[in-house]
């Protein structure tokens, strides 16, 4: 029987486990849920257990669909949601919950840590700005408001890391994870010992950086109970989830970027000169020599889900009936809306932005409004107004020296026809799809390949293992179009910029 390859994505709301064959077939895929935990305004936590028990119900799944697969399996390797701040005791328990990227309670303590060493200062050592979305901020906010927590931390790990080491009792850290704690030198590769007095911790107290496919240790036989793996399966340090999804598109040079996008929507771009922007994110790749830049949207299909759930009753009706589903019945009707929706845009802002405003109060607009609109327009808006803050963060990426030839889409919104054509036609690009897409945990599973020694050439594999099945080319009067509105849309949010601060001071 041919072999396998596990790889695993432990995200936000699940964690999927995906079963890959060398040649990159999909064999099977398990799932298991978990809940956000929100203890306060911006105070977001998830309970480190849910994460283990969710991975080994979904790795028992995945297995349970394949002949002998356990035997089958090769070696295995977990991406995941990042960053988090997870503190761990001597014995290796989380001293309390997890603090998982959506959590802004540090906004105060970004603040004081950009007094203190200098915003500037902060972004030429780490490579990316000061925000309360990295580590650094809540060390700073633990250090401040749970002071007994951080005297008794053995290590601070990552969500993978976690997972790495109820597997096998070793603890790493990967590349793109490392630099989400904002406390390394991004060029030079090692940690900043001004950051890491500021927030009051040492470097001693973070694991071993490792590469991404480097082995990390074996699955020790406990594990092996919990999820009916084999014992002394390899075990690799793994990866964040954005590089990881873009290993199952192909994208490994420049010029070819992808594009996740569910509820929030997350632009890839890689370059091989470790280019950094402050709007942006910047990261390593998970394959050596190559680095990213990241556009991280807070909202997008989170928009359309809003708009469904207050204004969509009729489609949600129509969808119980087995007619089609909510959202193409709503897509079905914003198809029939020309190009600029009838002069109605849309800011996608409905959580705040990440980049490139890292702007907490900006807030969801409807612009240009008259008793003329239909419900139609305003679900196209919804969407082409999605595209516009797409475009934004690949232009600052443009500007920034990275380069963009086509753009590859994943995530549950690549089903949408429309949304596809909209995002070419307002970016001016190509937008490909992949035939069939599982996500980060098929990045993950190429990671443990490259670990067993599977792809000695990981690039050429990657090239005939991607197959793309369908091209989205931009219609260029609706280019020109948008090219026209979208500069509408970038001059609504610089005329609301103070507006939305005031109106968060006022507002209870």
């Amino acid at each position: 029987m041919e072999p396998l390859l596990l790889g695993i994505d432990v995200g936000t709301s699940s964690v999927k486990a995906a079963l890959v064959d060398p040649r990159g077939r999909l064999h099977a895929v398990g799932q298991a849920e978990y809940p956000l935990h929100h203890i306060r305004p911006a105070w977001v936590e998830q309970d480190p257990e849910d994460w283990w028990l969710g991975t080994c119900k979904a790795v028992q799944e995945a297995l349970a669909q394949v002949p002998h697969g356990a035997e089958r399996v090769l070696g295995l390797a977990v991406s995941c949601q990042a960053p988090a701040l997870l503190a761990l005791d001597r014995s290796g328990r989380p001293l309390r919950p997890a603090m998982i990227w959506m959590d802004r309670r540090a906004e105060a303590e970004i603040v004081r840590l950009a007094e203190l060493m200098g915003a500037d200062e902060i972004y030429r050592i780490t490579g990316n700005r000061p925000d309360a979305f990295y580590v650094a901020a809540r060390l700073l906010w633990l250090r401040n408001h749970e002071p007994e927590i951080l005297r008794q931390t053995w290590q601070f790990v990552q969500v993978n890391g976690y997972i790495n080491y109820r597997l096998t009792e070793r603890l790493t850290l990967d590349p793109s994870n490392a630099v989400l704690l904002q406390m390394r030198d991004y060029h030079k590769e090692e940690w900043s010992e001004a950051l890491c007095a500021a927030c009051g911790v040492a470097p001693s107290q973070f694991p071993e950086v490792m590469a991404a496919h480097g082995v990390q240790g074996e699955l020790t036989r406990q594990a092996a109970e919990a999820t009916r793996l084999k014992a002394g399966t390899p075990v690799m340090a793994g990866t964040v989830d954005s590089p990881a999804a873009a290993l199952e598109v192909g994208v490994v040079e420049p010029g070819i970027a992808a594009e996740m996008t569910g509820t929030s929507t997350v632009v890839i771009i890689p370059n091989n000169r470790g280019l950094t922007e402050p709007a942006l994110i910047a990261m390593p790749h998970a394959l050596p020599g190559i680095h990213l830049l990241l556009g991280a949207m807070v909202a997008s299909g989170g928009c359309l889900r809003w708009f469904r759930d207050q204004f969509g009753q009729p489609e949600v009706q129509a969808a119980s009936e087995g007619k089609a589903g909510a959202f193409d019945l709503l897509t079905r009707q914003a198809a029939e809306v020309p190009a600029g929706s009838g002069g109605v845009i849309f800011l996608p802002y409905m959580m705040g932005e990440r980049s490139p405003l890292w702007h907490t109060n900006a807030r969801g607009v409807f612009f240009g409004l008259s008793l003329a609109t239909p419900k139609a327009a305003l679900v196209r808006a919804i969407l082409e107004g999605a595209a516009f803050a797409l475009r934004h963060n690949m232009e600052v990426a443009l500007r920034a020296g990275a380069e963009v030839r086509e753009l590859r889409s994943v995530g549950g919104c690549s089903r949408s026809d429309l949304w596809n054509q909209i995002k070419a036609d307002v970016l001016g690009r190509p937008l490909l799809l992949p035939r069939t897409s599982v996500g980060s945990p098929f990045g993950a599973a190429v990671l443990a390949g490259m670990g067993v020694g599977v792809y000695p050439d990981v690039r050429k594999s990657l090239l005939e293992m991607v197959q793309l099945d369908r091209r989205f080319d931009p219609d260029p009067a609706n280019h020109e179009r948008y090219t026209r509105t979208y500069q509408v849309f970038r001059d609504i949010y610089e005329h609301l910029k103070g507006d939305f601060d005031h109106l968060a001071s006022v507002t209870p």
